[in-house]
């Protein structure tokens, strides 16, 4: 039963929301001025669509840029970016005649594509520079997801244009959690497929949880608002400020310097030390050139740790991560392995010492005592998450993987518990599934 009382209003209002007859009646979305004096008079008129465009803050000339427009429908978006010299693929669940239409009387070089949403992923159409997702969100059923495929899609900048349940009065509840509606039928437009009204607030938060660097509103319009979202960070100001952040690591958030796109949630920390206080709204990371927004930082003793969203759409394999703040170059620069799988054929475990006395074959454990030792045949990407140290049948913790020496072998430090059995034991270290040779380690 639909829902009594003041909640109905809400209904009614959103059943108005209703375009359905006059689209029918003119049999075109999109309105059209073609070369050869030909109009098409469609629901959205012309002035409307330029209006449109000419909010986003994209070049005028866009030759050379890779351009996506998801959701074309009769396609004026992805045809008024040909003409500005982009080359556009267009996306659409269905083939539109209308698109078809325009597309052949235009002589149009658009590469239209029929497919669904949640087929982008595994569609290999590249990134783009610039992806229209105009009049979409709303329409799917997982909106944060849906942002997060754009996102991995985007090289430089997404306009992402919804419906929202309040432009006209959004800004006077800014301070308050950004809520969305639901649409189980057809209570959005009396449209079914209509799932989900933000609050522009919402629509903005989206778009940050869905890691995009920086979020630009543009401004609302007949139910709907309009948002840039860039993938980079904005340009370093012309005088730089000398203390940039002493960088100390910049790994993932559980340890370790691997991470996974398979993952839901990854997330980067990144360590450093400042010579003022920090706040989260400062910091610039970026992955390649990848920007990603600080969720938080805190105050670690003399250090501060920031946290950050592994941005979406890495490819596999190693990345340059950096840090900076808002007004200052960056810091010391760190390697990150994205999707890299471990491979290991053989480990040498060479020599393993006192941590703190240096005493070779034996660790000495009071509170707690510390080993080092040395392996080689351990991969590039082998980190204090995937490497496995064990006395005996104890597994012990690792604290550090260094980088290859010379002669190819890591330094390993360990962590040995004060509850340790004394005397001696079998040391090994391990990792993918491969064990190295035993060494005996003396508890004392």
């Amino acid at each position: 039963m639909p829902p009594t009382g003041a909640p109905s209003k809400v209904i009614d209002a959103r059943r108005r929301i209703d375009f359905s007859k006059e689209l029918a009646a003119k049999g075109w979305y999109h309105s059209f001025e073609l070369p050869d004096g030909t109009f098409i008079d469609g629901f959205m008129t012309v002035a409307q669509q330029k209006r449109r465009y000419a909010q986003f803050p994209i070049p005028d000339d866009l030759t050379g840029k890779r351009l996506v427009d998801i959701g074309a429908w009769d396609g004026w978006f992805s045809f008024e970016a040909e003409r500005h010299g982009a080359m556009v693929t267009a996306i659409d669940c269905v083939e539109l005649p209308s698109f078809l239409d325009i597309h052949a009387r235009l002589d149009s070089k658009v590469d239209y594509r029929i497919m669904d949403f949640y087929e982008l992923p595994d569609a290999g159409l590249g990134k783009f520079d610039i992806v229209f997702y105009l009049g979409v969100l709303y329409h799917v059923r997982h909106p944060l997801l849906s942002l997060e495929i754009v996102c991995a899609m985007t090289r430089d900048i997404a306009i992402v244009d919804s419906f929202v349940t309040d432009p006209e009065d959004w800004q006077e509840h800014t301070g308050d959690i950004p809520t969305m509606e639901f649409y189980e039928l057809d209570e959005l437009g009396n449209q079914f497929g209509n799932w989900v009204g933000p609050t522009v607030q919402c629509l903005l938060a989206m778009c940050r949880a869905a890691g995009f660097a920086r979020v630009e509103f543009l401004g609302t319009g007949d139910h709907h608002a309009v948002v840039a979202c860039y993938r980079k960070w904005e340009a370093l100001p012309t005088e730089l400020a000398s203390d940039s952040p002493e960088i100390l690591t910049i790994e993932n958030a559980r340890n370790g310097i691997n991470f996974s796109t398979r993952k839901s949630e990854e997330y980067i920390s990144c360590v450093f030390r400042a010579s003022r206080a920090v706040n989260a709204e400062m910091l610039r990371l970026e992955v390649d050139d990848f920007g990603a927004a600080a969720l938080f930082v805190t105050a670690e003793n003399d250090t501060w740790r920031a946290t950050f969203r592994l941005p979406p759409g890495l490819d596999s394999g190693w990345h340059t991560a950096r840090m900076r703040f808002h007004d200052t170059a960056f810091g010391r620069e760190f390697r990150i392995a994205v999707d890299v799988p471990l491979k290991v054929e053989t480990i040498v475990l060479k020599e393993v010492y006192d941590g703190v006395a240096w005493t070779k074959g034996e660790v000495k454990v009071a509170e707690r005592g510390f080993l080092s030792c040395w392996a080689a045949g351990l991969p590039e990407n082998a980190d204090r998450a995937n490497v496995r140290a064990s006395l005996g049948n104890r597994r012990l913790e690792v604290d550090y993987v260094g980088e290859p020496n010379a002669e190819g072998y890591r330094q390993i430090n360990v962590v040995v518990p004060a509850d340790t059995a004394k005397g001696d034991g079998g040391f090994q270290i391990r990792c993918a599934g491969v064990s190295s040779n035993s060494l005996t380690l003396a508890v004392r």
